[in-house]
């Protein structure tokens, strides 16, 4: 099976049986609020999501690549487990660069809002599902 297909399928069960064998063990990760390296940390962070968030999806819009460098495109949504549960939408993309070896040796995540705008989802909900 080849990357994007692995990555389509890790994006399907988002935050659940990730693959992380695609991943070099000291890649660099970074997003609007963290920023490490290695692969044993990025695998922390998503269990913290799983662990932490309720109702986590991850909708892929699109993945392509070119060269040595991938971009997804998505919207990431959860429920915070706050008394009013809110729906929290981040719209977002990833620019993954590989090795020569095929490897992920870096994943960016870039958001399509602000931090504030996030926050204000936790507080003013648009719609509750």
């Amino acid at each position: 099976m080849d990357l994007i297909e692995i990555l389509k399928q890790d994006y399907q069960r988002f935050p659940d049986n990730q693959t992380y064998s695609v991943y070099a063990q000291d890649v660099y990760f970074q997003d609007p609020l963290n920023k490490f390296r290695g692969v044993e940390k990025y695998k922390q962070m998503i269990k913290l999501i799983g662990t932490w968030f309720l109702n986590t999806k991850m909708d892929l819009h699109s993945m392509n690549r070119t060269g040595d460098t991938i971009k997804t495109e998505w919207t990431l949504s959860w429920n915070t487990p706050l008394p009013w549960k809110p729906r929290i939408s981040i719209p977002g993309w990833s620019e993954l660069r590989l090795n020569p070896q095929g490897l992920i040796v870096s994943h960016i995540d870039y958001w399509h809002c602000s931090r504030l705008d996030v926050l204000k989802q936790h507080l003013f909900p648009l719609k509750s599902s």
